[in-house]
């Protein structure tokens, strides 16, 4: 049984002064792959992570203080591979993979569209370019598990008053449409296949007591290759988690 956790930390710094590493301890995942670490190597307290016996590998944005992807494991991967071979993203660190036997494990962050304008429409590159690039992996590596923030609700369910926020980045048409091109492409959602009920989300704004009162969005993802299916064990959310204005989300696989 393997235990896969993502987690968009919004700063590594900040969550390690919110006893980051003591909940991690605890926690105890084979693999924790975590997005916007907003460090450089070197700035992660990495001797912490290896003295609970964790391998750490980053891929940082070269803006300091921005972005940033890393996969801890407590298993040597085979390969390690930082980006996506495009630096239009790969200067933004938002992709990191780990080859362990015939499982890859993949940490993305996808960009925000919420500033509008250029971003959105590079969100919306990112998308196109990030699945072919998928595609083509998968042709060689069959077996992925890409963990991380979205930046996107798939359903009406993984977003609190849906009707509203039909104009709002994360929840546009032409996003929600893309994400179910993914899933017909045959990439699934592990969350999904064991829980169907609404209000189950992994974000919340730090605004008007959005996370007390649960008015969230489900943005953070394990999204598997269809020979995973049979492997999937139990799948879950860590609500209660609160380093972050994200919280971690799990997955079991057999192995």
């Amino acid at each position: 049984m393997k235990r896969i956790l993502s987690y968009n930390v919004n700063g590594i710094r900040a969550a390690i002064k919110k006893n980051f590493i003591t909940w991690l301890k605890s926690e105890n995942p084979a693999i924790i792959c975590l997005q916007e670490t907003k460090a450089q190597p070197g700035q992660m307290s990495e001797e912490a992570f290896e003295e609970m016996g964790y391998q750490i590998y980053a891929h940082s944005a070269v803006k300091k203080g921005y972005s940033g992807v890393a996969i801890l494991c407590k298993e040597k991967p085979d390969h390690v591979e930082y980006g996506m071979g495009n630096d239009k993203y790969d200067v933004e660190g938002r992709v990191i993979r780990a080859d362990f036997g015939d499982l890859s494990v993949i940490s993305v962050y996808f960009p925000s569209g919420t500033t509008g304008g250029p971003r959105q429409a590079y969100k919306m590159d990112f998308l196109a370019d990030f699945h072919a690039y998928l595609n083509e992996l998968r042709k060689t590596r069959p077996n992925l598990v890409v963990s991380g923030d979205y930046n996107i609700c798939r359903l009406w369910i993984d977003i609190h008053n849906p009707e509203k926020q039909q104009n709002t980045s994360g929840f546009l048409p032409e996003e929600r449409e893309w994400f179910q091109q993914f899933v017909d492409d045959g990439y699934f959602d592990s969350f999904r296949e064991v829980v169907q009920e609404p209000d189950h989300y992994s974000w919340w704004s730090y605004r008007a007591g959005s996370r007390a009162r649960n008015k969230g969005w489900r943005i953070d993802y394990h999204m598997l290759t269809k020979p995973l299916k049979n492997r999937i064990s139990n799948a879950g959310i860590l609500a209660d988690v609160v380093h972050s204005d994200h919280c971690p989300v799990w997955v079991e696989l057999d192995v």
